[in-house]
């Protein structure tokens, strides 16, 4: 939360001419509710598994997309299998630095009070998974969205779409 995720997403999008699907956006569209308000009112365990629902919906969706995915479906062994035969990138980044940006937005659920503590746990929890699936990882506290699609487009050796 708070990696750039879809701004990234729509950066690349836009540069492949493909379509670009967020989880966020999904999950409110499917459910009328943002991932903070299923976070309360479902609990964690059931915004997860929807989170996983889009994301799979999202990888089978054609034309292919690219996808904003949440982090949480890296923790699930199904979402990882999904995520094998896809090009994935690992936004990564300074703890610190994410909690500071989810303050700023209302749509992120906040699982514990300190985020700094929330977001260093996740990340200690959930970096091996991103290890196994990403083909590129960034830091992405310490990058622009623009020079990050240019990394990831440069590990692509993709060309942007003219016309």
């Amino acid at each position: 939360m708070g990696a750039g995720k879809s701004t990234v997403a729509h950066l690349l999008a836009q540069t492949l001419g493909r379509p670009m699907r967020d989880s966020d956006a999904d999950l409110e569209s499917r459910y009328g509710a943002t991932a903070a308000t299923m976070a309360a009112e479902v609990g964690p365990g059931e915004l997860h598994a929807r989170e996983g629902l889009v994301l799979k919906e999202a990888l089978e969706a054609e034309p292919p997309a690219v996808i904003a995915a949440a982090a949480s479906t890296v923790d699930d062994p199904g979402s990882r299998s999904l995520l094998a035969p896809a090009f994935v990138v690992f936004l990564d980044g300074s703890p610190q630095v994410l909690a500071e940006r989810m303050r700023s937005s209302a749509h992120r659920p906040h699982f514990k009070p300190d985020l700094v503590e929330m977001l260093t746990e996740q990340r200690a929890r959930r970096l091996p998974h991103f290890q196994e699936v990403a083909d590129v990882t960034v830091d992405s506290t310490a990058h622009t969205p623009e020079e990050i699609a240019g990394i990831v487009l440069a590990r692509l050796g993709a060309r942007p779409q003219t016309g």
